[in-house]
């Protein structure tokens, strides 16, 4: 049997992202930092996903303090971020250069693990990140994107992890951003990995359904080595499995965690007073603790449910909210079965609102849609419908490549535009994935003396299709309306 189970905490990133929008402060983790410290995760997760958008586009803070500052408060804990592969953190491909100077801006700043991901499992889209995280000596943890179709099952993630072995990893992650991975299924998938590849296995999952305590202790029993949990104040409902009833379960078994639950609860006493903060400001609501077995029904992430809902009352159809959830899998299957993960979940459930609040099936495409249908993002993992391809793309050829090897170096390009407003090598990078958000946030930190609007002046975008407030789920707050245009 493995030894002790070791734990990544979310509670800095991904319990946030999945509960609040993301809209943790720096000011508010720094206090809890020299408890965190203590404790003995193997990683704290901290950085990444939505939270480099959120303090440009909402909290007006330069993410890169942020990093910054953490590092510096957690000495003996590594720290973490998610990687979105060729999309770094943006939304669309990035050349390799760019992905190169992220991932050492990156490491240089204090990052230690770098978990990668692809919305398609196409491991092209890692190949750079990969390479580049080695490259400048992070621990390189390459993700499988969960989830359920005719094309994906255990063999073919088998096959994929031993993909990514052979290709650098240090660590495999099991990513089930929707709470899909059920726990039998939890137990056959970890046992083989265990069998079949020699680097240790990270599950990641959340607690949407309900099913998440339950996975991560068939996991623990299969042998898995690490898993994700967050801090009890923000831990459960569309976040991960709380962090301190995994720990109690386990005392004084093989997979003991070794944890002080007395530092647990001194931890989880200073972040329930930020949940607390959260939800007085409305960033944090009560539903996204609840139970939904929506996601097993129709293999929807939850903040992708409350996309469709925010979608559907702009149209006033929110009558149509179950055909819309019936024609998800229909648009999924003509896709090709892409996982439901940033960015595709929101194309796919984009594209299903339209056809159905048109009147009409694939009237008309996003640009995305036409774009993930060209091959622009990548491999798509099943066969696609091809009459479905040709309405959004005519006769235009499909992209067979590794998608970024179309792409001229533009690092220098992105330099070039901000170079008498840039303070630091890491703004090219702020501004090259988001060029508007970061130049307001560039003109704010550079004016003298500047007036900084509380967050609750400042206007959030449109709400729309990843409307702040209505996608509490991790993979879906990072998309807004006006990244997506028809």
């Amino acid at each position: 049997m493995a030894d002790k189970l070791l734990i990544t905490d979310t509670i800095l990133r991904d319990a946030h992202q999945s509960h609040a929008a993301t809209r943790m402060r720096t000011e508010d983790m720094l206090p809890g930092c020299e408890i965190l410290d203590s404790i003995g995760y193997w990683s704290l997760e901290m950085w990444g996903g939505a939270t480099f958008d959120s303090c440009l586009r909402f909290l007006n803070e330069d993410p890169w303090e942020r990093l910054r500052a953490l590092r510096k408060a957690l000495p003996n804990t590594k720290l973490q971020m998610l990687f979105r592969g060729q999309n770094i953190l943006g939304y669309k491909h990035y050349a390799d250069d760019v992905v190169e100077q992220f991932c050492r801006k990156a490491i240089e700043n204090g990052i230690d693990v770098i978990r990668i991901f692809d919305a398609l499992n196409d491991t092209r889209n890692l190949e750079a990140a990969i390479r580049f995280t080695k490259k400048y000596g992070g621990i390189c943890e390459p993700a499988i994107s969960y989830t359920i179709s005719p094309v994906h099952n255990e063999d073919y993630f088998v096959k994929l992890a031993k993909e990514l072995v052979q290709m650098g990893a240090d660590v495999i992650c099991i990513k089930d951003m929707a709470n899909l991975l059920l726990p039998y299924s939890a137990y056959s998938l970890v046992k083989r990995l265990k069998q079949e590849i020699n680097v240790p296995i990270h599950l990641h999952t959340h607690n949407t359904t309900g099913t998440g305590d339950m996975t991560l202790l068939m996991a623990v029993q299969a042998g898995v080595d690490i898993v994700d949990c967050a801090l009890s104040p923000m831990g459960n409902g569309t976040s991960q499995p709380a962090t301190e009833p995994l720990v109690a379960t386990l005392k004084g078994t093989e997979r003991d965690t070794g944890f002080d639950l007395l530092k647990l609860a001194e931890a989880a006493k200073h972040f329930r007073n930020v949940a607390n903060k959260l939800k007085s400001e409305g960033s944090l609501d009560p539903k996204v603790l609840s139970v939904d077995t929506n996601t097993l029904l129709y293999q929807v992430p939850g903040g992708m449910l409350s996309n469709l809902i925010s979608q559907l009352k702009q149209a006033n159809a929110e009558d149509k909210y179950y055909d819309v959830l019936e024609e998800i899998p229909r648009v999924r299957k003509d896709f090709g079965y892409p996982p439901l993960v940033t960015p595709t979940s929101q194309i796919v459930g984009t594209q299903a609102v339209l056809n159905v609040v048109s009147g009409q099936r694939y009237k008309m495409f996003t640009k995305e849609s036409k774009a993930l249908l060209r091959g622009e993002y990548g491999r798509l993992p099943g066969e696609v419908n091809e009459e479905v391809r040709k309405m959004a793309i005519g006769e235009e050829d499909v992209i067979t490549c590794r998608p970024a090897d179309l792409l001229a170096p533009e690092l220098d390009n992105y330099r070039n535009e901000i170079k008498d407003i840039m303070r630091q090598e890491e703004d090219v990078l702020s501004y090259a994935l988001f060029p508007q958000v970061a130049l307001k946030f560039f003109e704010k930190r550079n004016a003298p003396k500047a007036e900084v609007p509380k967050i609750a002046d400042r206007p959030d975008p449109e709400p729309g299709l990843n409307d702040r407030d209505a996608s509490p789920s991790e993979e879906i707050t990072v998309l807004y309306v006006e990244d997506l245009t028809v």
